[in-house]
């Protein structure tokens, strides 16, 4: 007949074990950015409008290119999780999912080891 326990119906469709760790970490970085956005935001706005060479002695220091670098890796972080939760919710082919899983990952890294290579090589005065 037609007749299926709650169980039968759900067995099969996804693991109930990375939900909640997943769901943590978006949580924890959607924190962290808060104040890491604060701090990008008031070193960079000083900057705006300034110049080139402005620019480049304020990400010189060390404090804020490490803002910099640490708002980018988070800021990434959460854009990867983020993506990743919508990419599962709505796109249903299997092929298309992992597909775009894999590209938002290496768009996320991609941007994100370039943003830190940028700031770094300003940090350190290797800038061409």
């Amino acid at each position: 007949m037609g007749f299926q326990t709650n169980f039968r119906k759900v067995e099969g469709l996804g693991s109930s074990k990375e939900g909640t760790h997943h769901w943590w970490l978006q949580r924890l970085s959607a924190i962290a950015l808060i104040p890491l956005a604060l701090l990008f935001v008031y070193t960079f706005l000083p900057t705006l409008g300034t110049g080139y060479d402005t620019f480049i002695a304020t990400y010189s220091s060390l404090g804020n290119a490490i803002i910099a670098i640490l708002f980018l890796i988070v800021g990434f972080f959460h854009l990867r999780l983020g993506m990743q939760v919508v990419i599962e919710d709505y796109v249903h082919a299997k092929f298309w999912k992992v597909l775009l899983i894999v590209s938002n990952t290496l768009f996320c890294w991609g941007f994100m080891i370039v943003g830190v290579i940028a700031i770094a090589r300003i940090a350190f005065g290797i800038v061409g």
